[in-house]
């Protein structure tokens, strides 16, 4: 399980954009099919870029990342028969809650704060900084609640009905590309991402818990299908 901070310092501008593009289904379907402008493209997800790198990002830095992306369906166009998730290490946690605080009116110490009631109810909790806002994934039990309430103060927003399945991949496999990968999998058979978050060498998948169990066993079904 990762319980840490996605440091901006440890993702390339071409991960960067990989990851907000996997992120936006309607995007990356656009891509996919080379059906969008990359250069308006650029200019909207710049922000995120830049908020992820942690510092300016030129716009033709984004959309030459935005093209190799591309690029890379035309090479991969029997992406099914790669061996993507080979040694992949799966985990399946259901009655997960998101919780999205605004970054405007939450300070980093408030973000610490939080983190540590989280880690004495649930020390398997993720936190993720976003451009404009603070996320925590963590179990949906009534000591969580209880904490969230002594932060009513602050706006947030609670997801609930959710499951993550969390990927520990090799050291020799790039993490967006199985972002792509497991995405491009469970759409097939008809499961959407609610959201995903990836490291070096995690993934966190984030799901409607209805789909949860079935989405796992595709992916054990992968997993099982490529060693």
């Amino acid at each position: 399980m990762i319980n840490s901070i996605m440091k901006a310092s440890n993702i390339s501008v071409p991960d960067s954009v990989r990851e907000i593009i996997t992120r936006n289904r309607s995007i990356y379907d656009c891509i996919k099919m080379d059906l969008i402008n990359y250069t308006a493209l650029a200019v909207k997800i710049q922000k995120d870029v830049e908020a992820q790198i942690g510092g300016p990002v030129n716009l033709n830095t984004i959309v030459v990342a935005i093209k190799r992306y591309a690029d890379s369906f035309e090479e991969k166009e029997d992406v099914q028969n790669e061996p993507v998730l080979k040694n992949a290490r799966l985990s399946l946690t259901d009655g997960i809650v998101d919780i999205k605080f605004s970054s405007d009116d939450f300070a980093m110490k408030d973000a610490v704060d939080l983190m540590d009631g989280f880690t004495r109810i649930d020390p398997d909790y993720e936190f993720f900084r976003l451009t404009d806002s603070f996320r925590f994934l963590t179990e949906d039990i009534s000591d969580v609640r209880k904490l969230l309430e002594s932060f009513s103060s602050h706006k947030n927003f609670l997801q609930t009905g959710l499951a993550k399945i969390s990927v520990q991949i090799p050291e020799s496999q790039n993490s967006s590309d199985v972002v792509s990968y497991v995405s491009e999998i469970l759409h097939n058979n008809g499961i959407e991402l609610v959201n995903a978050f990836f490291g070096q060498d995690n993934i966190v998948i984030v799901l409607h818990e209805r789909d949860a169990a079935r989405a796992y066993e595709i992916l054990r079904g992968e997993i099982s299908r490529q060693i």
